[in-house]
């Protein structure tokens, strides 16, 4: 058995109203990893599969993440999606014009964002997947 735990559907359900910056979702995205995590761990050592639908661009959220699968030493993948911004930002207009996501993010908070981007290394203890431009189509 495989769940999604999707942070935007959490999020825009618990605290939707509230989040209207970038500075709002990060407060709340905290208080949700701080939330989320024990059930997380429970959830695994149960040996129930969960695919974990958080952003991993800092490394203090993968940080998070690795905390969770040392509790638990499980065999973990992070997929990385490695597009250009423009690709990216592309594909969030798309989805902000389809109206169908739980958050519609202007430019401005998608550069704020991105400005906050690290890409995962060897290091960290991930187990890495590459997706390409080329593999991922719009």
């Amino acid at each position: 058995m495989t769940i999604v735990m999707n942070e935007d559907y959490w999020l825009s359900t618990l605290y939707g109203s509230e989040i209207k910056t970038v500075a709002d979702y990060v407060c709340y995205s905290e208080k949700l990893r701080n939330a989320m995590e024990p059930h997380l761990i429970s959830l695994l050592n149960a040996g129930i599969s969960v695919i974990l639908d958080f952003p991993a661009n800092t490394i203090e959220n993968r940080k998070w993440m690795k905390k969770i699968i040392e509790a638990t030493e499980v065999e973990s993948y992070l997929h990385f999606l490695d597009v250009p911004d423009s690709v990216c930002l592309a594909r969030l207009h798309l989805r902000n014009q389809s109206g169908e996501h739980q958050f519609s993010v202007t430019d401005e908070q998608f550069a704020a964002i991105t400005r906050a981007f690290v890409a995962p290394q060897e290091e960290e203890g991930f187990n890495i997947v590459l997706h390409g431009n080329k593999e991922i189509n719009l």
